[in-house]
């Protein structure tokens, strides 16, 4: 089986690249943009391996995204490429909205126009996988209160909006086309080459340096924490197993 990884590079998406290769012995092609998240060091244990290639392009250039299918002929796509930080998208939002919903769109009409050559064969057993964010649904409210797969969507931050925003282009996809489509909305994860601008990071990094510690509002704000590579496993798990048009 061979996959194609958009964003592995990035936090998450090594840590699914990695896990691909390593533990299930299957093909990865991973496209990334090398944005200031990209980190092809996370990569270093599988960068010579014969199992992996790597692509330096832009999701929301379609027509690289299109020779890129017909060169590699993958057998499902894990979309993982996103602007990911909340702070950053009040900033400066437009980056979101290029990549988040516009390189979504791309993607998936290049994805659709490729799914629609393969045989039948390849056309059943082929997955399309989204792997979103729990920030669509809004807020927690207490250590209680938790989201599930029918939370209502209530993004409250120009990134929550627009992946908001692309798991709606996603299901759209799959109702409309035809798609074999796949959300996860995942919590905040943590772990191996974990960003440093990310909280768990930079509260260490602060601490080890003697620098304030940053807290917001009154300091009772709840969150959902995931270790990086139990989350990749997960991932591999609904790509490989999880029911067409269903979120996880």
């Amino acid at each position: 089986m061979k996959i194609m990884v958009t964003g592995g590079a990035g936090f998450i998406g090594s840590a699914v690249v990695r896990h691909l290769i390593h533990d299930k012995g299957l093909c990865v092609v991973n496209v990334d943009k090398l944005t200031y998240a990209g980190n092809l060091d996370s990569l270093a244990t599988v960068a010579n391996h014969p199992h992996y290639a790597f692509e330096q392009v832009d999701v929301v250039d379609r027509d690289r995204i299109t020779a890129l299918l017909a060169q590699y002929r993958p057998d499902a796509i894990m979309h993982l490429a996103a602007e990911s930080h909340v702070d950053r998208s009040i900033d400066g939002p437009g980056a979101f909205i290029q990549t988040n919903i516009v390189g979504t769109y791309a993607l998936l009409e290049a994805v659709r126009g490729y799914w629609n050559e393969l045989t039948d064969e390849r056309k059943n057993a082929f997955r399309f996988h989204h792997i979103s964010t729990d920030e669509v649904y809004g807020d927690l409210h207490g250590t209680d209160d938790l989201f599930t797969e029918t939370t209502p969507y209530a993004p409250s931050s120009p990134y929550s909006a627009s992946k908001a925003a692309s798991d709606h282009l996603v299901r759209a996809w799959q109702r409309t086309y035809g798609l074999p489509t796949l959300i996860t909305n995942c919590s905040n994860n943590y772990g191996p080459f974990h960003f440093p601008e990310k909280l768990i990071p930079h509260m260490i990094l602060n601490a080890l340096h003697g620098k304030p510690l940053p807290v917001y509002g009154d300091g009772q704000q709840v969150r959902d924490w995931l270790y990086v590579e139990d989350h990749a496993r997960a991932l591999v798990e609904v790509v490989t197993r999880g029911k067409i048009g269903e979120t996880g």
